[in-house]
């Protein structure tokens, strides 16, 4: 007699994520284009890989003496050394005074859990997590299971199609006393020197806790040492906060999850109490996080020529990017189609807003097989020789045949 399984009542989880892949794999149109990777990808429409990292990962695996023993919990020292120093810079004021260090973990998404896991039990002061949109499908589940309440805040402007990375003054100001606030991608704000001065004694005086969240490092100017200076910044002046890594496209190992959780403290006292509570949740989440990739950056970064190697593969993939963008603005410009363009160049990055409706993008992809997300957010890296004509064609004709009234705009 067959016995009823203890699960029959289990339902089936909403999918979150991955819907519009699943639409673009199930579409045989030939001209199909997926826009929404999260990954570099090549004009050969493979994920990016520097050539610098399949020669180190043959130099370590020729290596007799690696070790394959487990690592302990925090991860691979040196990883975090060679990590921490890419972030805050060799000379830090926060290295030399002792007071910054960091736990490897299992991708980006490792850290932020870490993170939300710490802040749970130990920030005192309100629930709050102020998010960006593109952060809240993924991690804001995780910290809403931590009993954190999420705030959603944006920088981009659909009406200006620009981003006003001014808004972040607004929402500091609004924000309760010593809420925590997720800046993602850091680089990408532009403000004056002196805005980021008044930013920085507002959130003081407000004792708001920041939390950078860092998943493309170079990929906004080719250089990371530039990508990093407004988060070095918030070091020099005495802030603590912890920032999350990740290493998958920066280096092209995406299966290796390779990340990292930064703590910045007041003191190396208050540092080593830290890294002892991340230690210990670390220990029961994962015990010992994966090597290999880590020996890969650790080996890369380690070495001045193998480094210089790296950065320039980087400022290479940053600069086809800005080409991208140029060409197509100008695709659209020699089109004739309505609207200013200049936004796309105006932006950095990887991804990048289209700045059209909900129902254009809708009309991309039911009617000319482009699948992007509704947002109009896409991935620049997905464009290249074979498909640019027939994007910006595509992109002409929904605009040509769908009339965009301000209320369509995705806010």
């Amino acid at each position: 007699m067959p016995t009823l399984s203890v699960f029959l009542d289990v339902p089936l989880a909403p999918k979150t994520r991955g819907r519009l892949l699943d639409d673009f794999q199930k579409d045989e149109n030939p001209n199909k284009v997926y826009l929404a990777y999260e990954v570099c990808m090549t004009g050969n429409e493979v994920p990016w890989l520097p050539p610098v990292v399949p020669k180190t990962l043959m130099k370590l695996a020729h290596d007799p003496s690696q070790s394959y023993e487990y690592l302990p919990e925090h991860g691979l020292e040196a990883f975090i050394h060679v990590a921490t120093e890419l972030l805050v810079g060799r000379h830090s004021p926060a290295i030399v005074e002792n007071r910054v260090g960091g736990v490897h973990t299992i991708g980006g998404s490792g850290a932020i859990r870490l993170a939300a896991m710490f802040l749970k039990d130990w920030h005192r002061g309100p629930r709050v997590v102020y998010l960006q949109p593109s952060q809240k499908e993924q991690h804001g589940f995780i910290f809403q299971e931590m009993g954190f309440i999420i705030r959603e805040y944006t920088f981009w402007d659909p009406y200006q199609l620009a981003s006003d990375t001014g808004k972040l003054f607004d929402v500091v100001e609004h924000a309760p006393e010593r809420s925590i606030v997720v800046l993602y991608n850091p680089g990408s704000f532009i403000l004056p020197r002196k805005r980021w001065i008044k930013l920085a004694k507002v959130m003081k005086r407000k004792q708001i806790f920041l939390f950078f969240d860092v998943p493309d490092q170079g990929f906004i100017s080719g250089d990371p040492d530039r990508d990093n200076k407004i988060l070095r910044y918030f070091v020099s002046q005495g802030f603590e906060f912890f920032c999350s890594q990740c290493f998958s496209n920066s280096f092209g190992l995406y299966d290796e999850r390779i990340g990292c959780l930064i703590a910045v403290a007041l003191s190396n006292e208050a540092l080593l109490h830290i890294r002892s509570q991340l230690d210990s949740y670390a220990r029961y989440m994962w015990c010992s996080p994966p090597a290999l990739g880590s020996r890969v950056i650790t080996t890369i970064l380690s070495n001045p020529a193998l480094r210089v190697e790296w950065k320039k593969s980087l400022r290479g993939v940053v600069e086809n990017i800005m080409l991208t963008r140029e060409k197509v603005k100008e695709k659209l410009r020699l089109l004739g189609t309505p609207g200013s363009w200049e936004h796309i160049t105006e932006q950095d990055g990887m991804h990048s807003f289209l700045g059209i409706s909900v129902d254009q993008v809708d009309y991309l992809v039911t009617k000319k097989h482009i699948y992007i997300p509704k947002t109009g957010q896409f991935n620049l890296t997905c464009i290249n020789n074979q498909n640019i004509d027939y994007i910006a064609q595509s992109i002409n004709e929904a605009i040509l045949a769908i009339d965009s009234p301000g209320s369509h705009l995705p806010r």
